[in-house]
């Protein structure tokens, strides 16, 4: 068991029977009385993201989550595929979990997956990803002096505010928790 005051971004543990992990984490401590901790969790089986308000001394019951090394392999429309890179069994998440790091799976990209008694969880992605730009736009001469950015396609159709010299067929980098260009590769 944890105290809810030691939740943080990432922590997985169980309540209701459920399994969850923190999305957002807030510590609202109001004048008088006890301290209120506002959390964004999304149930791990499911997929489904929900707010729930923890009472400071609030305990929930921490799981451990076993990570190992995978590469992504394809998807079928419904589950997204891993390979295991040590053991090479085949495991398989729904969209509904991977909602958020779909638009950065690229095949054969290693990740790290987390389980819970061989049970896949969810996935973690790299820090950055590099992807190659698939549509840009134009740029105007001229429109650099103000540091105007421009909005292009990815090969995994993420859309990425970048530079305007970015060009199509270019390859650039982009930080996966927050989704902005980061360079040119």
């Amino acid at each position: 068991m944890i105290d809810v005051n030691e939740l943080r971004k990432g922590v997985t543990f169980t309540m209701d029977g459920e399994l969850y992990k923190v999305l957002e984490y807030q510590h609202h401590k109001p004048g008088r009385g006890k301290a209120t901790i506002r959390t964004t969790l999304r149930n791990l089986r499911t997929g489904a993201t929900i707010q729930h308000n923890f009472i400071s001394g609030d305990r929930v019951e921490d799981i451990r989550v076993e990570r190992r090394g995978v590469q992504y392999l394809y998807n079928d429309g419904n589950l997204y595929y891993f390979m295991d890179t040590e053991t090479y069994d085949q495991m398989a998440l729904p969209a509904s979990v991977l909602e958020e790091q779909i638009p950065y799976l690229k095949e054969s990209m290693e990740l790290v997956l987390a389980l819970y008694e061989d049970e896949p969880l969810d996935v973690e992605l790299p820090t950055t990803v590099d992807m190659e730009v698939v549509e840009a736009e134009m740029a105007i001469a001229g429109d650099t002096a103000t540091g105007a950015m421009k909005k292009v396609k990815l090969e995994t159709g993420l859309e990425v505010q970048v530079p305007l010299f970015v060009e199509q067929g270019d390859v650039i980098r982009v930080d996966t928790r927050t989704g902005k260009y980061v360079t040119r590769v």
